[in-house]
């Protein structure tokens, strides 16, 4: 299992920057130690863009593992993002979180709907389609929640999930449990640590929080996931700090 950096916890360094920018960024982060990353954070992906991010990470020999897009975006642009996945050695397509008017019993039976549509034509060009979660799709509808509706009706030959261990954490249920629950479901797990600071859900670095790293280490090594990606969604640090701090704290437990 390897260490990645998901580039979101970057997106106010990262956004709208020029190819020399995101060079000095990125190479900061290879200079940690991440060998992987995941694309997210930069704004709207034109080819331009694109070709930018093929030539800083082959400079700095950093392997792309995934990216993150609207479902709107990617069924409009379907053709273009297979063939810019395709230039980056990428194979994963993710889907960031779910449309908020979708965010119900029946937009939920659409949602998938679309997704299964969508992963067909993606999963012929040797493509995977995943899905990330939020708190959000653990509500529960008719004794079953939005996650285990996910989980059932999904595409299972071409759609996996891309857990997000704060957000499960955050929609009352155990990463852990998930984790298993998910088995040959997933490639990629989001690691991302959970404290309370005043009475107030917070994120933390990987290992600051309250988070059983050890059993949801485990879990990944048990259930074959390939990427732990490491994200935070805001910082009391600076955001490469806080990679530095998760990665540290990772590479101790014996991953790289």
């Amino acid at each position: 299992m390897k260490i990645a950096a998901q580039l979101y916890t970057l997106r106010e360094l990262l956004n709208g920057k020029n190819k020399a920018e995101i060079f000095n960024i990125l190479k900061q982060v290879k200079k940690i130690g991440y060998d992987v990353v995941e694309i997210a954070g930069f704004g709207d992906i034109t080819n331009e863009l694109a070709l930018i991010i093929l030539e800083v990470c082959t400079e700095l020999a950093i392997e792309i593992c995934a990216s993150h897009l609207g479902l709107e975006f990617l069924e409009e642009n379907l053709d273009w993002v297979i063939e810019y996945h395709k230039m980056w050695g990428c194979k994963h397509v993710g889907i960031g979180s779910m449309p908020k008017e979708m965010r119900s019993k029946k937009g939920t039976v659409e949602f998938v709907k679309r997704c299964n549509v969508v992963c067909k034509q993606l999963h012929k060009n040797g493509l995977t389609l995943m899905y990330h979660n939020h708190k959000f799709e653990f509500e529960k509808f008719d004794e079953k929640i939005m996650m285990e509706i996910l989980l059932d009706t999904l595409d299972p030959t071409s759609i996996q999930l891309e857990l997000d261990t704060y957000w499960v954490q955050a929609g009352g249920s155990d990463p852990v449990d998930w984790i298993y629950k998910a088995k040959g479901r997933m490639h990629i797990v989001h690691f991302k640590d959970f404290r309370i600071v005043n009475d107030e859900q917070q994120f933390a670095e990987i290992g600051q929080g309250n988070l059983d790293w050890d059993k949801i280490i485990k879990a990944c090594e048990e259930t074959g996931i390939l990427y732990a990606v490491v994200e935070q969604d805001s910082f009391t640090d600076d955001p490469i700090n806080s990679l530095k701090i998760s990665y540290n704290y990772l590479q101790n437990k014996g991953l790289h």
